[in-house]
């Protein structure tokens, strides 16, 4: 009876100690994902402070791009007004600000001297340091929201987890289309250019050299040429006068008076003695 009571007050300790170790790691990893959540929160406020300064150098150059500077404080605004939402509001509104900025930044390659301008060149580094610094921030707290959610999932966690209350927290992801958008990339025919005609297709069993051969006559679809009689090329004299032969003209009129007409088998006349 003494050893029942023993292994069940052993059992119960174990379950305790668990529960305590469960517990007290859901608690440390809301902990750490508030405190990375922190880290982001001043990066944003950092980045909210520059914009201002921003916007104002860029407005002595391009006065006229009214509409850019308009958007883009009408979003910090709102960006500045969600402090207080989730993580999944701030995203959406740090997408907006994001998408705005670079709209601004696109406007500015039409001024050569703003972007010699000595303030604004650091204004734009200030910038690009707090975007990558909020890119790392992000990035550790969506590794941290991850392991937390998946341990309120699983089991026996999550048992612990409905038991005292741990609900899933959310991600930090800035849904921007043009950064998510993956490019459309067309090489066209391979071998071709416009306006070329294509090459024809060989026929099955025919072997080719790499060059179009033109169909000669006598010649029959199926690639094969019909016997012809070959014919044994006569040599060329000079015509009497010592006049210089034919150079890629024809000769002119036929064969002299008195000259045999062509045997069978024999090539007509081409102007040349014998």
């Amino acid at each position: 009876m003494t050893l029942v009571i023993v292994i069940i007050v052993a059992i119960v300790v174990i379950l305790a100690i668990a529960l305590m170790v469960s517990y007290n790691r859901f608690v440390k990893q809301r902990n750490l994902i508030q405190e990375s959540w922190r880290q982001i929160d001043v990066e944003l406020h950092r980045r909210y402070d520059l914009i201002p300064n921003l916007v104002e150098t860029v407005r002595a150059y391009a006065a006229h791009e009214r509409h850019v500077f308009e958007e883009v404080a009408r979003l910090r605004t709102q960006a500045v007004n969600v402090q207080g939402a989730n993580p999944e509001q701030r995203a959406a509104a740090e997408g907006e600000l994001s998408g705005a900025l670079r709209q601004m930044m696109i406007s500015v390659e039409a001024y050569p001297q703003l972007q010699s301008n000595q303030n604004f060149l650091n204004l734009q580094r200030e910038l690009t340091d707090t975007e990558d610094r909020i890119a790392a921030g992000r990035r550790f707290y969506n590794a941290n929201v991850g392991d937390y959610n998946t341990r309120i999932e699983a089991f026996p966690s999550n048992l612990i987890a409905n038991g005292f209350k741990f609900e899933k927290a959310g991600y930090f992801e800035v849904k921007d289309e043009q950064v998510r958008s993956v490019p459309q990339v067309s090489f066209g025919t391979i071998g071709s250019v416009e306006g070329e005609q294509p090459q024809p297709q060989m026929q099955p069993g025919v072997q080719s050299s790499g060059q179009i051969q033109p169909q000669m006559p006598g010649q029959n679809q199926g690639g094969y040429q019909q016997q012809q009689p070959q014919y044994q090329q006569q040599p060329q004299f000079p015509p009497a006068g010592g006049q210089p032969p034919y150079q890629g003209q024809p000769p002119v009129g036929g064969p002299p008076a008195g000259a045999p007409g062509p045997k069978d088998g024999q090539p007509p006349f081409t102007g040349g003695g014998q």
